[in-house]
């Protein structure tokens, strides 16, 4: 992640392409009570510090990591698959199905569907290599649940950014695996 190295001392991207974010200090979210609870309860669910501010700012770099890498993942395989089943179809509007024999026909949606059905096989390959990788899902879950954190903190009057860690609701977030290794930055990335 070439970015990390540009970002300031405190500073993550939260939405791919986004503009930096500034890390809301673990004291700020501390001085909310009931933040503060739901921190320690969450903390002792997934194993982290959500109050460390160096351990949270790593976590939410490597989230920002994990969102490009999973987009990448999906446009690489995603947009010749629109592509080419755009093109099949077109063809097949357009030309096949008035111009060309019954024996072509055959052929050329046999073709297209094997072409599409692998490109569709890729696609699903590469998400699910993302999705189910229990290190990123760790990563997701820890996130999730740090995102709640800062909501609950803003809800009760700290002074935390609307959106703030700038991710989404997490509408499939993983479950937390104890088991798996601690996901890291690559070399020369691990600067706060």
């Amino acid at each position: 992640m070439s970015d990390t190295s540009e970002l300031g001392e405190w500073e993550f991207i939260g939405r791919r392409g986004g503009e930096p974010a500034r890390l809301v200090p673990g004291t700020v979210i501390a001085a909310v009570p009931g933040a503060r609870s739901l921190a320690e309860e969450a903390g002792r669910e997934v194993g982290f510090d959500f109050l460390d501010d160096e351990a949270v700012l790593r976590m939410l770099r490597l989230r920002h990591q994990d969102e490009q890498e999973m987009f990448s993942a999906g446009f690489r395989t995603g947009v010749p698959l629109a592509l080419i089943g755009f093109g099949a179809a077109v063809y097949w509007g357009g030309v096949a199905q008035y111009w060309e024999s019954g024996r072509a026909q055959l052929g050329y949606l046999t073709a297209a569907a094997v072409v599409v059905l692998i490109l569709l096989g890729l696609w699903i390959r590469a998400a699910v290599v993302h999705w189910v990788d229990p290190v990123r899902q760790n990563l997701r879950a820890r996130a999730h649940r740090y995102r709640a954190v800062a909501h609950i903190a803003r809800e009760e009057g700290a002074d935390v950014p609307a959106h703030y860690p700038h991710y989404g609701p997490y509408p499939f977030a993983a479950t937390y695996r104890p088991g798996a290794e601690e996901a890291g930055l690559p070399d020369g990335e691990e600067q706060s």
